[in-house]
């Protein structure tokens, strides 16, 4: 396998045609569907740059449960799209997601979110405002 090149075609219109008839739904599925993201350490929390080209601040949620911050993307398809024929189809549509651990103390007052330009940033302190405190039971 090593011997083999990938090399520009005559014809790039065939090679677009072998690699959609090679190349499995569910593999463009998860490279349509990952949200990359960066994080960043800064003094007091994490920066969050999560990627989200083509979503509108509508089609994002954010929720916190049980420690795990989840960001959430979904891209209707209209009813205008469906009844049309595609040769190629490229643009994603449809659902995607991606959770982060942050921690039970953080509550949802604590993250602040910004979407901007195809990038949501959300920042996340170090420390949360949700306490667990040490009950104590008295000894009679």
């Amino acid at each position: 396998m090593s011997n083999l090149i990938k090399t520009d075609s005559v014809f790039p219109f065939f090679n677009d045609i072998f690699d959609d008839f090679f190349t499995t739904s569910s593999t463009r599925r998860l490279s349509a569907s990952s949200l990359k993201t960066d994080i960043l350490e800064v003094d007091n929390g994490y920066e969050l740059r999560i990627d989200v080209p083509g979503f509108e601040k509508k089609d994002i949620k954010i929720n916190l449960d049980k420690g795990y911050l989840t960001v959430e993307a979904v891209k209707e398809e209209t009813k205008e799209e469906e009844n049309k024929h595609y040769v190629r189809r490229e643009r994603f549509t449809g659902a995607c997601a991606r959770s982060f651990y942050v921690g039970d103390d953080i509550r949802e007052e604590d993250v602040k979110a910004k979407y901007e330009n195809g990038t949501l940033n959300l920042f996340i302190p170090k420390e949360g405002t949700n306490k667990k405190e040490t009950k104590y039971i008295s000894i009679e």
